[in-house]
């Protein structure tokens, strides 16, 4: 298996912030919670957290994420104004699929609020957490799990919802190469803040359930209509059959095609 070698992909880096500083580790419990500490030790903007594999990675709604050897595991460190925020999730998945795309040929699209798929299965997931450094300095952490060559069929709990790049290609694919390519993607998406409008835009041309029937549970309550649209501030717009636009705000909702 082919180890993640951080200066192999700095050297394919044009970096202007984000991959200035990468840490590596064999083994972590979670990239985001390693990134949050660094935060919190005053870490440069840009500084990537990678680990080979994680012990106890969690996704969306403190559900875990299976992230054994042989995939990917990063968190980037940012100090964005509060209202860049919302486009934190556009841009690590827009460069997601990007990196799919240029390094494997494979077409991904985006399922809202934070999933990557390939042919309709999940191959990665991304997270964004924010917090406040000595009372007064804001910070936020993207983490992207990624499957590269994760066997789905060997977690019976994920089989019919997941994929991995290999199994999807039918080949082998690259950590280090395509590390360096969704780094490059992170950072030049980055750079295009403050104008929110063309991060948007990206994202939402990549969108797979706009204009599809859908079910949103929020808690106990579930809304069923047509994913009319997205906003700028990432929130879903779900037409129900009453004629009623509900705006869905992510963090506390799942959502499956009818």
């Amino acid at each position: 298996m082919e180890l993640i070698e951080p200066q192999k992909i700095k050297q394919k880096l044009a970096i202007k912030l984000i991959g200035r500083k990468i840490l590596y580790y064999k083994s972590l419990s979670s990239t985001m919670d390693k990134a949050r500490q660094e935060a919190q030790k005053g870490a440069a903007e840009g500084t990537v957290i990678i680990a080979e594999k994680q012990t106890s990675a969690r996704g969306r709604l403190k559900r875990s994420w299976i992230s054994p050897e042989g995939n990917i595991a990063l968190s980037v460190i940012l100090y964005p104004k509060a209202e860049y925020l919302p486009y934190l999730i556009m841009i690590a998945s827009v460069a997601v699929v990007k990196a799919i795309k240029d390094t494997t040929g494979l077409k991904a699209e985006i399922k809202w609020p934070n999933d990557v798929l390939i042919n309709a299965k999940k191959v990665c997931g991304i997270l964004v957490e924010s917090g406040v450094r000595n009372q007064k300095e804001r910070y936020a952490v993207i983490g992207i799990g990624l499957n590269v060559s994760l066997r789905s069929d060997s977690y019976p709990e994920i089989t019919q919802i997941a994929a991995s790049l290999e199994s999807a290609l039918g080949g082998y694919v690259s950590r280090n190469k395509i590390l360096s390519v969704l780094i490059n993607h992170m950072d030049k998406l980055y750079m295009l803040l403050p104008d929110g409008e063309a991060i948007f835009k990206k994202w939402r041309a990549l969108m797979t359930m706009l204009g599809k029937n859908v079910q949103v549970a929020c808690g106990e309550e579930k809304i069923k209509g047509i994913a009319q649209d997205v906003s700028r501030d990432g929130s879903l717009l779900v037409l129900c059959e009453n004629g009623k636009l509900n705006k869905v705000v992510a963090g506390d909702v799942s959502l499956r095609e009818l």
